[in-house]
This record gives C-alpha cells, sequence and structure tokens, in this order.
C-alpha cells in the first residue's frame, strides 16, 4: 500500500496540488486536501466540472459540495459507493480506492482525454452535440428532393428527418380477418371457406392507403383486447353467478335481447291506429319469437285489457274494410307493410351492432383519456405547488430583510442539526468499524483455517490415489507370484533349494573377497604413483641447488 499511495501523492503534485515533503501515506490527508485532489483530476477528465478548489467553513456548504462531488465522480463512472462522507469524514481505503480510479482515467498524452468511456450522461451528451453539429453543417434540402421528410446526406450515406411532409394521421379503417379455422367446434361452411381463401385480402392490402395500415392493425388490436377483457368481467360477474356454461350463457343474452327487441316493437304497435298492422305485426313478432327459441310472455291485467281493446277495433275495421277494399288491395297492402317492417328490423338490428361498437371504442378511449386526465391531474398539482412556493416568496417580498435573517436562522439551525447529526453518526461509526474489522479479521482467519483444510484435504486425495493405485500394482504382483508359483514344479526339495541359496552365498562371499583385493590394489596404486611423484620432485630440486 505504500508503493500505492507513493504513486497517488507524486500524480497529485503533478496535477497541481501542495502535498508537504512530510505526508508519506494517505493517513496524513486532510479533507480539504482530498477534495482539492479529487477537483482537480476531475477538471483534467471533464472540462465542464464548476467545483471549488476550497472548502468552505459553513458545514451546510461543506456537505453541498461533498453531495455535488460524489455525484460528479459517479457521472465518469465510479460505481462504488461514494457520498458526501467519503470526503468530509474519509476512511483511508474509501480514499485510496477514489484516487487508484481517478488517476486511471486522467489523460493519456499531452491532455487528450482518456480512452476509457466517462459517465452515460457525458457520452449522450457528446453523440447529441456531434448529430446536431452535422446536420447543422449540411445545406438544406428542397422539399421535392425529400423522401417523405427524410433527408440522405451522399457523403455518409446517413439520413435525418427534415420538415414533417412524410408524417400521416393516425386513421383506422376495419380489417376482416378468418375466425373459427382453429376451432374444431366451430362448422364453416365451403363457401365461407372460398371466400377466406380465395376473396379475402391479406390485412396489409385491405385499407386504401399504405400508411393506414398500422394504425388498422392497432385498431383491431386494441378492439379485439377491449372486447375479451369485457367479456371477461361480464362472465366473473354474471356468467358465473348463473351457472351455466358460455354457450348457454351468450344464448340466453342473445335471446333476450330478441325478446327486448320485440316487446319495444310490440309498445310502438299498441299506438298505431291501423287494426291490421297490428295483427300482421303481432303475427311476426310471434314467429320471430319463436325463431328466438323463447315465448311470448304472459302480460299483466292492464296488458289484456288494451289488446283486448285493440281486437275489437282491428274486428270492427276489418269488417268495414271488407266491404270497401277487395281481397287483392288488402294481400299487397299487407306485404308492402310486412317488407317496410322488415326493413325496420334489420336496419334497428344494424344500428344495434353499430352501437355495440361505439360502445367498445368508447370505452377503449375511456381509458385512455383517464390516464391523460391522471397526468393533466398531476402536472395540475405540481402546477399548484410551484403556485404556492412563488405565492410565498411574493409575500415576503415587501419584508425581504427580515425573511432573509429568519431564512439564515433556520438554515444555521439546520447546519447545527446536522454538524451533531455528524458528530452522533461519527460516534457509532467508530463502533462499528471496530466491530467491522474484528469480523474482517474473524472472517479472515475463518477463510485461512478453510483453505488450509482444503489443502489438507486435497493432499490427503492425493495419497490416498497413490495408496490406492500402490495397492492395485501389489495386487496384481501377487497374482502374477501366485500363478508363477502354481506353474513351478512341486518336487524339487528343500535340500537342493539350500544348496543353491549356500552357493549363492559362497559366490557372494567370493565377490566381496575380489572387491576387497582391486580396493588394495587401487590403494598400492595411488600410493606408488604420490611416491614416484614425490622423487621426481626431490631430483628436480637437487638439480636446481646443485650449483649453488
Amino acid at each position: 500500500m505504500e508503493e500505492v499511495d507513493n504513486i497517488i501523492i507524486v500524480t497529485l503534485r503533478q496535477v497541481g496540488c501542495v502535498v508537504e515533503d512530510s505526508f508519506k501515506s494517505l493517513v496524513d490527508f486532510s479533507s480539504e486536501l482530498i477534495v482539492e485532489g479529487c477537483v482537480r483530476c476531475l477538471k483534467l477528465i471533464n472540462n465542464d466540472v464548476d467545483l471549488p478548489l476550497k472548502l468552505p467553513e459553513s458545514m451546510s456548504v461543506r456537505f453541498r459540495i461533498g453531495t455535488a462531488l460524489a455525484q460528479a465522480c459517479k457521472d465518469v463512472g465510479y460505481e462504488r459507493e461514494i457520498g458526501y462522507q467519503t470526503f468530509l469524514y474519509s476512511n483511508v481505503e474509501s480514499v485510496r480506492r477514489l484516487f487508484m480510479f481517478l488517476i486511471e482515467r486522467l489523460p493519456r498524452d499531452g491532455g487528450e482525454a482518456a480512452d476509457e468511456p466517462t459517465g452515460f450522461a457525458i457520452l449522450l451528451s457528446r453523440s447529441i452535440s456531434t448529430e446536431v453539429g452535422r446536420q447543422m453543417k449540411l445545406p438544406w434540402t428542397p422539399a421535392f428532393c425529400r423522401h417523405r421528410g427524410q433527408a440522405v446526406d451522399s457523403s455518409n450515406k446517413q439520413w435525418h428527418w427534415e420538415g414533417a411532409a412524410g408524417r400521416h394521421n393516425f386513421h383506422a379503417t376495419p380489417l376482416l380477418a378468418p375466425s373459427g379455422l382453429c376451432d374444431l367446434e366451430t362448422t364453416i361452411t365451403k363457401d365461407v371457406r372460398a371466400f377466406f381463401s380465395q376473396q379475402l385480402k391479406v390485412a396489409s392490402r385491405q385499407p386504401h392507403r399504405k400508411w393506414d395500415v398500422s394504425p388498422s392493425l392497432m385498431e383491431t388490436d386494441a378492439v379485439k383486447h377491449t372486447a375479451m377483457q369485457e367479456w371477461e368481467t361480464e362472465w366473473n360477474e354474471l356468467g358465473l353467478r348463473s351457472g351455466l356454461s358460455q354457450q348457454d350463457y351468450r344464448q340466453r343474452k342473445a335471446n333476450q335481447r330478441h325478446k327486448s327487441l320485440a316487446t319495444h316493437m310490440r309498445t310502438a304497435m299498441q299506438h298505431s291506429s291501423t287494426a291490421t298492422r297490428f295483427a300482421d305485426l303481432s303475427e311476426l313478432l310471434d314467429s320471430f319469437a319463436a325463431k328466438g327459441g323463447y315465448q311470448q310472455d304472459k302480460g299483466t291485467r292492464f296488458t289484456h285489457a288494451k289488446e283486448l281493446q285493440f281486437t275489437q277495433a282491428s274486428e270492427t275495421a276489418t269488417v268495414e274494410e271488407i266491404h270497401v277494399e277487395s281481397a287483392e288491395d288488402i294481400g299487397k297492402r299487407r306485404e308492402d307493410e310486412l317488407e317496410a317492417l322488415t326493413g325496420k328490423l334489420e336496419q334497428i338490428n344494424a344500428e344495434l351492432d353499430r352501437m355495440e361498437t361505439d360502445i367498445k371504442r368508447y370505452t377503449t378511449n375511456t381509458g385512455r383519456i383517464s390516464e391523460m386526465a391522471t397526468a393533466l391531474h398531476r402536472k395540475n398539482t405540481e402546477k399548484e405547488d410551484e403556485c404556492k412556493i412563488k405565492k410565498k416568496a411574493i409575500e415576503m417580498l415587501p419584508d425581504a430583510e427580515g425573511n432573509i435573517l429568519k431564512l439564515q436562522e433556520i438554515v444555521e439551525a439546520s447546519a447545527q442539526r446536522v454538524v451533531a447529526l455528524a458528530q452522533q453518526w461519527e460516534q457509532r461509526r467508530q463502533a462499528l468499524i471496530t466491530k467491522y474489522r474484528e469480523l474482517k479479521v474473524t472472517n479472515a482467519s475463518k477463510m485461512t483455517d478453510t483453505k488450509r483444510m482444503l489443502e489438507e484435504i486435497k493432499i490427503l486425495r492425493e495419497k490416498i490415489t497413490d495408496a490406492t493405485k500402490d495397492v492395485r500394482s501389489k495386487e496384481e504382483l501377487h497374482k502374477q507370484l501366485v500363478l508363477e508359483h502354481e506353474r513351478l514344479t512341486q518336487d524339487i526339495s528343500r535340500s537342493s533349494y539350500t544348496r543353491r541359496i549356500m552357493e549363492i552365498v559362497n559366490n557372494i562371499t567370493k565377490q566381496k573377497s575380489e572387491i576387497g583385493k582391486v580396493g588394495l590394489m587401487q590403494w598400492k596404486d595411488r600410493i606408488c604413483f604420490t611416491l614416484m611423484g614425490e622423487c621426481c620432485c626431490q631430483e628436480l630440486l637437487l638439480f636446481i641447488h646443485l650449483p649453488q
């Protein structure tokens, strides 16, 4: 760690910090020096950083500067936990990690920025400014040279939106899609299948304009999704209570719809003055009710009285008209009335279908409008809060000096409270740090014991493996010796083995004696060579000293 601290100190001196020669590690650093070093490094990494190099005396301002400095470190890519306490109540380990990170991010050569990416906000800002600058350098493109609002740069083959000629309104058209093909219970006629396979166009070709394809698909999907949700809601609330299956429930719902329609038409017919129309419509509605699978309800006493009154009137009118009109004219008139009523009935059914579709569409739009209303309500609340704040500020303007003094007192009180909380945190922090260090040492010792036990287990496994291999080899040798012993003849007497052993012992004895003789001869030769060398040296000395 001393080498790392020395590198950090040298780097801080190079960037302009005044570090005394007596400082040997980061333990000697004060909060002011830590803040100054971090700010200078950040300014070299990002020129947009605007933070003071010195800490003021006010604690509240110190906290704000520490928070801003921590956010600036996060913007350049620092991912560890950091806050104002890192600078004001510094820990050596966290400060060392922070300085190592900032030194790695410093520019490499001559003020160029480091190759590593900085924060996401800085990268996004740079990319936006680069793209805006590139588009501003391009010449203006006339409208007839743009394809649906897209201007193309031929130099680097890039395009961008210019103008709004390529934008279109959201316009949806109804789409038809095959239904019931995957349902085995639904029977589809040959004509319908032929229409699906031969006449029905694909969804992308049904709208008249090609830019209406996406809105039509989204609208169709939204309508289907809304209908499915409405059916699930209705089935969960009403269908399950009825105790019927889904098919029976839908059939009963259709019958009720036909029944209510017939009731409304009967009520409208009762106010008609022509008795013949009433009779014809009664027959038509009776047949319509029979097809729907239900019978006409028994009316009340008042209904029976009205029916009796209209019946008597119709009978009287019919008797009078028999003498006036012929049978052919009556039949023709009834056919015309029947056709007119049938057309009205079909029109009413179509109107009901259209109203159901409108209800579904309005339900879908209601959800969107409710979301918009929620968003507008939230914005309104924010505006009201801003208005209240501005109103209070305006009310405080007449007595500005007194209000400023009050605010200063509140700020000072808050600062004192923050200082008190910081002191309390420092007391708690020391105990927590001590406990953390003890737990860390305990954990390190446990890890050491665990590693030692793992190594011992590994050594034991290796020994067990070696022993297993040795046992297997010895077992194989034992089997081989047993086989050789079985192959040997069993009629050889023990005396022959004894004689062979004695011969081997005698041979060994002779070899030992021969080895001893050879050793003596070698020793004798060495002595002889030594004596001959000494004699030669003496004769040489005699010849040298003889003239003297």
